[in-house]
């Protein structure tokens, strides 16, 4: 028998397709970081309820019903109502689409252009990177609630000024540890032969330096979406954040805290657990990706 019979005559090994790959990898990710699991599912959760909030609602959470004010939680009201009648269910679905938006896209914003900055000035080093880092220092010596407060002062209300003021305070944090990674990753001997082989510096930094500092990247990435979501939930609680009388779980808590937290307890403890929720989430999720993409954390195990 000729080989090309042999080849011929051997059975056809099946490829698994790439949904049989991907759920093998999200069971293999379940099993070997169960908390991360965990907090992938509490986000996935609150992102399904925050998509699909027309459906997940049982009232208008801006309607407001004097004569069923201050129910407790009951067949028709999951969460009973708030000072107003308002169906607070209603009110904390709603709040998840703005927790998720302004999370999203503060990180989003904040973090890509810390990314520019961290590879512009690891890249280059010398005078653009000490210039680069003096006024990273200085970004850096504000606290991020601070600065944000102070932005939302100038600025003025509105779910845009938000944004803008949560992914201010991310950007020193994300640029200063993408430097030192991109400090390693210069070094290393395939931007040295694309530097060898007359390659621009713009090739360089993000067609070899950007793809292999993806990995760090993503898990700054899922530690600043809790952030995110916390600084929101506080700005609206100091009544900085989303205006009313738009659905926001930290001006619930404002609302509520002071006045009807002995009286009406259900209007503080769920928009407080509806926080923890999302924010327990991404930590948890976010850890597991930090301890399977780091190599220093997988060597160790």
């Amino acid at each position: 028998m000729t080989t090309e019979a042999q080849g011929a005559a051997l059975p056809e090994v099946a490829r698994p397709s790439k949904l049989a790959r991907a759920l093998r990898g999200i069971g293999t990710f379940m099993r070997k970081n169960p908390l991360g699991g965990i907090g992938a599912v509490m986000v996935i959760s609150v992102l399904i309820m925050a998509a699909g909030v027309e459906v997940f609602q049982r009232y208008d959470p801006l309607y407001q019903d004097y004569l069923d004010r201050l129910l407790p939680p009951g067949p028709a009201h999951f969460m009973g109502t708030d000072e107003f009648g308002r169906d607070l269910w209603a009110r904390v679905v709603g709040g998840s689409r703005i927790s998720v938006i302004v999370g999203f896209i503060a990180v989003a914003v904040g973090a890509s252009i810390g990314l520019v900055i961290g590879i512009v000035s690891g890249y280059f080093g010398g005078l653009t990177d000490n210039i680069i880092q003096r006024i990273i220092e200085v970004m850096l010596a504000f606290p991020g609630l601070l600065l944000a407060l102070a932005l939302m002062a100038t600025l003025g209300a509105g779910l845009d000024k938000v944004i803008i003021a949560i992914s201010v305070g991310f950007i020193p944090r994300t640029a200063r540890t993408m430097r030192s990674t991109v400090l390693s990753a210069k070094e290393n001997v395939y931007v040295e032969a694309a530097r060898a082989i007359g390659a621009t510096n713009k090739r360089i930094m993000f067609r070899h330096v950007l793809p292999n500092v993806t990995a760090p990247f993503l898990i700054i990435v899922s530690g600043l979406l809790g952030s995110a979501i916390l600084v929101e939930a506080t700005l609206s609680f100091l009544g900085l954040g989303i205006p009313p009388p738009f659905p926001s779980w930290g001006r619930m808590l404002s609302s509520s805290v002071a006045s009807y937290a002995l009286t009406a307890p259900w209007m503080v403890i769920f928009p407080g657990l509806a926080i923890t929720w999302l924010v327990l989430g991404f930590n948890l999720f976010g850890d597991a990706l930090r301890d399977v993409w780091d190599p220093r954390l997988r060597g160790s195990q």
